[in-house]
């Protein structure tokens, strides 16, 4: 019999993957995404100290106000805007970009392309 694993548990184990990669240094923290089924999160982390910096979510009303849904692509790129802005306004210019083990497509990658018109450099 062939079992399968979950998604969800495929993409925990890539993001540890990743994860191993790099870390969020105070100098070039760590941009970290996570898409729920009706949400997305972003945090700015600086891994050394374990502190999140800046963060954002289409769960804020005011990120939510402008929009009509907020699983979409156009919610990814509204909240990347408006983590740039927040991250820019704490004077953080690069980050490292952590996808969370998400494949990098659709509203992951509306995220950081938002994040880097806006301002940011990864």
């Amino acid at each position: 019999m062939v079992k399968k694993e979950s998604r969800a548990l495929v993409r925990v184990n890539k993001h540890k993957r990743i994860r191993n990669r790099f870390a969020g240094t105070a100098d070039r923290p760590r941009l970290a995404v996570f898409r729920s089924n009706n949400h997305m999160y972003a945090q700015i982390i600086d891994d050394t100290v374990g502190n999140t910096l800046v963060s954002a979510s289409t769960l804020q009303k005011d990120v939510k106000a402008d929009l009509e849904k907020t699983n979409n692509v156009e919610a990814a790129a509204k909240l990347g805007e408006v983590i740039a802005k927040k991250a820019l306004d704490k004077g953080i210019t690069t980050v490292v970009f952590d996808r969370g083990g998400f494949i990098y497509q659709g509203k992951i990658k509306a995220l950081a392309d938002a994040a880097r018109e806006a301002g940011l450099q990864f």
